[in-house]
């Protein structure tokens, strides 16, 4: 996906985000705003969505003087979503379905997303996601490909979300004991994706195979990913890949049997999937 002139005003509206994160006084929030502003004028309207957010998040790392300008918003993150990992077990545990079960539940994590237009409430949405349809259902699908993966690859999304994902994984080892899970990381720190960092906290690197994907790109894109990242992405049997950064830039890809888990909040990716903004999708491609 190529921005859309919706995105370049969103992309501008996230230094607001950044300059309230980082506590900014006035002078640091108008000139993160105003730096943004003029940066868009030369937006390449050939780039995705993800793409010109690398750019931006690095110069706004250099004016706040901050590697990672969302740390103690990750943290807190994390925070609240460990809290609702009881919750959501007990959910899993007594469906009928665990795998439906699973996958919604690391569809709700995905609201956890600081650079979405719209933003919705955690708590709210795991206590109406298991009672709510896919809008774009290719579950029946994800299922039958599962059946037949021997290697899958999750490529994770957001921090806090990558909670939700650990508990997905569980399920899915329980579930398909002789797949080789792969769980993948964004290379630096770019707005509340997960990293390296966030994964081993969690526990992703005694959980399954935790690779670093090399990008600094809030979405997976290819061709900045580092060579054993790139590798992985291209043998594996099956991708399941969390949120809507990875889906802009995976909109099209060389590969195909990638399952893309998110929900909709922006117009741009709705008008994308000819859905609403508020839906959850399952969407093989």
């Amino acid at each position: 996906m190529t921005i859309d002139t919706a995105c370049v005003e969103c992309i501008i509206n996230q230094s607001a985000k950044v300059a309230n994160a980082i506590g900014a006084d006035k002078e640091l929030s108008n000139t993160l705003t105003s730096t943004i502003r003029d940066m868009s004028k030369d937006f390449s309207y050939n780039d995705n969505p993800p793409e010109i957010a690398s750019y931006v998040y690095e110069k706004m790392a250099e004016i706040a003087n901050k590697i990672d300008l969302y740390d103690e918003v990750k943290k807190l993150s994390t925070q609240k979503a460990l809290s609702f990992v009881p919750l959501v077990k007990e959910k899993i545990k007594n469906s009928k379905n665990k795998l439906l079960y699973a996958t919604k539940t690391a569809v709700a994590g995905n609201v956890i997303d600081l650079a979405a237009a719209v933003e919705f409430d955690l708590e709210e949405e795991l206590q109406k996601i298991y009672d709510v349809d896919f809008a774009y259902d290719d579950f029946d699908t994800l299922e039958k490909e599962l059946n037949d993966a021997k290697s899958v690859l999750v490529i994770g999304d957001n921090v806090g979300e990558h909670i939700f994902d650990y508990v997905f994984i569980q399920t899915l080892q329980e579930l398909y004991p002789y797949i080789v899970f792969s769980y993948m990381v964004r290379g630096n720190p770019i707005i509340n994706d997960v990293t390296m960092l966030e994964a081993k906290e969690a526990g992703f690197d005694e959980l399954c195979n935790l690779v670093d994907s090399g990008v600094n790109t809030p979405g997976f894109t290819y061709t900045r990913a580092n060579d054993d990242a790139k590798k992985l992405f291209d043998e594996v049997d099956l991708i399941i890949s969390k949120g809507m950064g990875n889906y802009e830039c995976m909109s099209p890809s060389h590969r195909k049997n990638i399952c893309f888990l998110l929900k909709v909040k922006c117009d741009v990716v709705a008008n994308s999937l000819d859905k609403q903004v508020g839906d959850i999708v399952c969407k093989l491609a």
